[in-house]
This record gives C-alpha cells, sequence and structure tokens, in this order.
C-alpha cells in the first residue's frame, strides 16, 4: 500500500506550479509552494487567487470554496519548509540541469518515506529519479495546461519506481478529480511525442513559406477542427519549451523527424517566447494579437 497523500511541496510558482497548487488546494490538501525567485512567488499565489474567483464568477465553485481552498496555501522560502509533506511536486523550468540540481539539494530536507515527482513534460523518469536518494519514491506527474481547465494527467513511472508509489500517485491524481493515463519513460511521453512534432512541423509549414501564421493556423482550427492554431498553441506553451521538448526527441530518438526547425530557434534566440513575453508567432502587446510573419 502506498502512502495517503495530504501534504503537498510544489517547487516552482509558474503557469504551472500555481496551477497545480490550484487544484491540490481546492481539493483540501494543505500546499507548500517555493519559488527561487519571491516576486514569481508572489504572483504565483495571485495567480491562484484570480483564477479561483473566476471560478466563483462563473459558478464554478463558492466564495466559500475559494477561502478554503486560499487558506490551505503557504509560501516557504526553503527546501526546509517541505519537512512535513508526503510529496513534493517539482515544476521547474524544462532543463534537466536544473531539475538535477534541484532533487540533490531538496532531498536531505525530507522524510525517508516522503515520494518526490516531477511534471516535466519530456525528460527521462529514470535519469531525473538517478539524482534522487529515493528512485523507488520518484515518479513523473505530468499535468497539462491549464492545469486547472485540462482533466487528464500522465504518470510515468521510472525503473526503479515502485508498485505503492505509483499507486499513492494515482490515487493522489484521482483526488484532484483528473484523469490518469500510463505512459512508459520515453521521451516527451504520450500527449508530447504526439503533439510536439505537430507544432514543429507547423513551424517548418511557415518556414518554408506553404502559408502564413494565420492561414496555418484558420487550416487547423477549421479543417481539424482544432481550438486553437498550432503556432498559436505554440505561443500559449511557450517557445522555449517547445524546443526543449523537441531537442529531447530529437536526441533521445536519433531520428531526423524531430529536428527542431531553425525558425523555432530563432525566435527562441531572439526571446521571442510567446504569451510570456508578448512576442511570439504573434504579437501580444497591442489590444488584439497581430501575427509576426
Amino acid at each position: 500500500m502506498g502512502i495517503e497523500i495530504k501534504t503537498v511541496g510544489i517547487i516552482g510558482a509558474g503557469q504551472m506550479g500555481s496551477g497545480i497548487a490550484h487544484v491540490c488546494s481546492l481539493a483540501g490538501l494543505d500546499v507548500r509552494m517555493n519559488d527561487r525567485d519571491p516576486e514569481r512567488l508572489k504572483n504565483g499565489l495571485a495567480t491562484v487567487n484570480g483564477n479561483l474567483q473566476r471560478q466563483v464568477s462563473k459558478g464554478a465553485i463558492t466564495e466559500s470554496q475559494r477561502r478554503d481552498a486560499i487558506e490551505h496555501i503557504i509560501a516557504v522560502d526553503t527546501f526546509d519548509d517541505f519537512g512535513p509533506c508526503d510529496l513534493v511536486i517539482e515544476a521547474a523550468t524544462e532543463d534537466e540541469v536544473i531539475k538535477r540540481s534541484i532533487f540533490s539539494a531538496l532531498c536531505p530536507s525530507l522524510r525517508p518515506e516522503t515520494m518526490v515527482a516531477t511534471n516535466t513534460s519530456s525528460i527521462s523518469i529514470t535519469r531525473l529519479a538517478a539524482s534522487t536518494d529515493r528512485p523507488e519514491r520518484f515518479i513523473g506527474i505530468h499535468f497539462m495546461n491549464p492545469v486547472p481547465v485540462m482533466q487528464l494527467v500522465e504518470l510515468i513511472r521510472g525503473i526503479a519506481t515502485e508498485d505503492p508509489t505509483y499507486e499513492s500517485a494515482k490515487a493522489f491524481v484521482r483526488r484532484l478529480g483528473k484523469i490518469v493515463t500510463v505512459s512508459e519513460d520515453f521521451p516527451a511521453f504520450i500527449v508530447n511525442r504526439i503533439l510536439l512534432p505537430m507544432i514543429n512541423e507547423a513551424i517548418y509549414t511557415l518556414y518554408e513559406g506553404v502559408g502564413s501564421v494565420d492561414s496555418i493556423d484558420t487550416a487547423m482550427r477549421l479543417g481539424a477542427n482544432h481550438p486553437m492554431g498550432p503556432l498559436q498553441l505554440a505561443d500559449f506553451i511557450g517557445l522555449d519549451t517547445c524546443l526543449s521538448i523537441m531537442q529531447v526527441l530529437y536526441e533521445g530518438l536519433a531520428d531526423s523527424k524531430y529536428r527542431p526547425c531553425p525558425l523555432l530557434v530563432k525566435y527562441v534566440e531572439a526571446g521571442w517566447l510567446g504569451r510570456k513575453t508578448k512576442r511570439g508567432f504573434y504579437d501580444y502587446r497591442g489590444a488584439e494579437p497581430v501575427p509576426t510573419r
């Protein structure tokens, strides 16, 4: 039998970390959220409160539920504050070196029985687990973005992940009201193994002059019934994250079909990362997004 998860630590207060904190607190779990940037931690807490208020305005939750959820979240300054946690989820940037350094620094602060998870969208769970002192209690819990809205969570076991860890993670995800799908530990898992090459191909289509940003996104919205076009979606995900995932696929599977489009590389080098920097395949600095090509 796995452990019952009552207190969750979250490392990273960005879009994913704040979203995970949101759904955990709404499910009645105690949440401790940390970020190395105090301003981002403050903004993350504000984001959670704002999104909860939006749910109240739509009638999805009550004002009482919003207040209770906010009371379940506290900001913490150091990893030592994660001592009481049953599960700690890393939701930092999609960079293996950064993630491994986090896990090495984190584990001495945890109880022996505490589970550790990563929200990585592409990196090997087995490799990340090796940077901890508890690979058997390590697992991938990949939430989809935006976390409060998306129903799916991918669970990925590393080679050393034990059954009780998997069962505890599955029960935790179900308590959040999410649906579990299980992936083997291969680069980018299931969703991004399929989704990111499609986005990369859309960028190649733009790069080769087959169509404009608007024509490509319109074609996929109306021709394939996608809720948003692939270039708009890339901006939403973050072009740096898209590039990181494609690099993991390209290096991990050694197949040229996963080569990141040079135009994607150029946009990232320019610092045009999508919505979060106000520029990507669209320019978001005005009242309405405007295609940049």
